[in-house]
């Protein structure tokens, strides 16, 4: 079969860099061609070129047989290419219906304009992806599986030929995701051809009919899905195998540096905790969605302050009332969302790195300056965060080194306890590795970790305790050598004996 899109010897250059090298790539009418890589191994430089935002140095870029010749998203679009990105592109203050029309409405500006017939189509698009969402409602008021449903519908609309998923799960529970997962199967079947780009690498072998590698700018494989797996493609993309990702090492654990009993805030929904973290230990709290498990981490860290129950934090009792009172007794946490509460995205690393000690880089009522930046500087370096300098803004950054700056945010002020939630969510896998490492030098220092995951390889690879919660409590904690996938997976659901199997 004939491919819808076809790209031949395709390079780019920025400057003195190669962003892709000769890269082939095509995909067929009802087929999902997985495109994976690690951060800045060209990826978005191939959407970009897709969609018609850049134009390639050399080689060609074909849709439906129409070259697309210059950098030009309106051909692009005319000829059947719909991206639909992580971050959706909505317009938060229209209306469903509203949005659902840019792009696919013609005529006069200054024509009337056909209330009825727009909502009209807006409800059978949004029913063709199964959104149950009203047109009438405000875009910025959906959530953002609502969100990514609305984008495809319009998509659709626009008779869409070559749809392009840009991480569209990365930002959705796991019962939106599979929503999301099924839809992309129906699309298929539909005869829509679609690239698909994750990092959620079990994602990409359960959807995809093949799969291209790129690294550093170069498709260095291109192979059927089929019989492929996540060691195959972790070596193709960052020449290291699985091990690698998860390098944890036996580091010396003491004692109990955070200890919970009884622990319970009725605002979160959290009741009855036991828990205790050692100096040295990484403890992964596992859990299902709408389990308790983030909840806990804002009852610890005072976000949402307990209303009963014991918590102590290197021995001595702490009412932890505030965040300030939470890092006045030593915790520090990395919230799940960097983009909205770990960083400020549009202040650069140097500040960024130093927001929670800004107290004590005072020089009487202004900021130290040099002192900033020689905080900031030696996480850099022993972070080994890849920024141009201490005044690029974060926002430049990769996700990888985006979280390596929100750990050195709190790091800097030097806690026992740190509380990590989906420390590598949404990077990719040499970052992730990279993270992991950096956890496990960590512990080895001697801080108390917890760590939150939804990833089981993660949970299972990088802890030496697994407590899992159920109903906003723990309801079994298992060690290192006992924990296995489907042990984990009962305590979650409530299949006690299994777990104890």
């Amino acid at each position: 079969m004939d491919a819808i899109l076809d790209l031949r010897g395709v390079t780019k250059s920025f400057g003195a860099v190669r962003a892709l090298r000769g890269v082939d790539f095509d995909v067929r009418a009802g087929e999902v061609h997985a495109l994976v890589g690690e951060n800045g191994a060209g990826k978005s430089t191939l959407v970009k070129i897709i969609t018609g935002a850049h134009a390639p140095d050399t080689g060609t870029v074909n849709i439906g047989g129409q070259a697309l010749d210059r950098a030009d998203p309106l051909l692009a679009r005319r000829l059947g290419v719909a991206p639909i990105y992580q971050q959706p592109t909505l317009f938060p203050e229209l209306s469903v219906a509203e949005n659902l029309a840019f792009g696919l409405e013609t005529g006069s500006a200054w024509r009337r304009i056909d209330w009825r017939a727009r909502r009209a189509r807006a409800k059978s698009l949004l029913e063709r992806v199964g959104a149950q969402v009203d047109p009438d409602a405000d875009a910025g008021s959906l959530r953002m599986a609502e969100q990514q449903l609305v984008e495809i519908a319009r998509a659709l609309g626009a008779k869409a030929r070559v749809i392009i998923m840009d991480e569209p799960t990365a930002s959705l529970a796991e019962t939106e995701a599979e929503r999301l997962l099924a839809l992309v199967a129906e699309l298929r079947a539909s005869g829509v051809a679609i690239v698909y780009i994750s990092h959620r690498l079990p994602e990409v072998l359960r959807l995809s009919d093949r799969v291209t590698v790129l690294r550093d700018g170069a498709a260095v494989e291109t192979r059927p899905a089929a019989g492929l797996t996540q060691a195959d493609l972790i070596r193709a993309m960052v020449g290291r195998d699985l091990d690698a990702v998860f390098p944890k090492r036996d580091v010396p654990i003491g004692d109990a540096l955070l200890s919970a009993r009884g622990l319970r805030c009725r605002a979160a929904g959290v009741h009855g905790v036991d828990l205790d973290v050692r100096a040295g230990e990484i403890v992964g709290l596992a859990g299902l969605v709408g389990s308790g498990r983030t909840e806990l981490a804002r009852v610890l860290f005072g976000l949402t302050p307990a209303d009963g129950g014991e918590l102590r934090v290197r021995g001595q009792a702490l009412a932890v009332q505030s965040p300030a009172a939470a890092i006045r007794g030593g915790l520090a946490y990395v919230p799940e969302d960097r983009r909205r509460h770990g960083v400020i995205l549009e202040m650069s690393v140097g500040v960024n790195a130093t927001l929670a000690v800004l107290r004590a880089i005072r020089s009487g009522p202004f900021l130290d300056a040099a002192r900033e930046r020689e905080i900031a500087g030696t996480f850099v370096t022993r972070f080994a965060i890849k920024a141009p300098s201490l005044d690029t803004p974060v926002a430049n950054l990769s996700g990888g080194n985006q979280q390596k700056v929100a750990l050195a945010r709190w790091l800097a002020t030097r806690p026992s306890v740190l509380i990590l939630d989906e420390p590598t969510q949404g990077v990719d896998v040499g970052a992730k590795a990279e993270i992991h490492r950096l956890i496990v030098d960590l512990a080895a220092e001697g801080l108390a970790i917890l760590m939150i995951s939804s990833e089981m390889p993660e949970i299972l690879g990088m802890s030496d305790r697994i407590a899992v919660m159920r109903g906003g409590t723990i309801v079994g904690t298992l060690d290192r050598a006992a924990a296995t996938q489907e042990r984990l997976l009962a305590l979650a659901l409530g299949h006690v004996e299994a777990a104890a199997s």
